[in-house]
């Protein structure tokens, strides 16, 4: 199984895990996840009308995914005119955002450490092998120069 691979089927755990199926090994899990959040959100709008919220994403990987996201249980993602790019405006009921917020930060968690390890690799491979961080020094900030 490739990195791929192996990250899907991450993320369709993390999804089912979310909607709250009953087993591991479902043969469709991220489907049936999907149909059981959308039941859900479908059952909650009539209770609890949709409320605008705002959420700013601090990077195009993380909005995309939450835009993904959004649009999988059939939300309408959108910003107003000028406000930021990384800005995503919904209307969701507010009982969803305990069921949308944490399935997606559980999504973008998987997603960044796959990104930031294939970013490693091809770093390591294609420019230098030393990767690590800038190396910290005691002394004063600006006593040395720019250059």
């Amino acid at each position: 199984m490739n990195d791929e691979s192996k990250l899907l089927e991450k993320l369709r755990r993390i999804e089912a895990l979310h909607a709250g199926a009953a087993t591991a090994g479902e043969r469709d899990a991220a489907a049936e996840a999907s149909r059981r959040i959308q039941a859900r959100l479908s059952g909650l709008r009539d209770a609890d009308p949709p409320v605008e919220y705002r959420f700013s994403l601090e990077n195009a990987w993380s909005r995309r995914l939450f835009v993904a996201l959004l649009r999988r249980y059939g939300l309408r993602p959108y910003r107003y005119h000028r406000q930021r790019a990384n800005t995503v405006m919904v209307r969701i009921p507010r009982t969803f955002e305990r069921t949308l917020w944490p399935e997606f930060v559980a999504l973008d968690e998987a997603l960044r450490e796959h990104l930031d390890a294939v970013a490693q690799r091809v770093i390591s491979q294609a420019i230098a092998g030393d990767t690590s961080e800038a190396e910290e020094i005691r002394g004063e900030l600006g006593a040395a120069q720019d250059g």
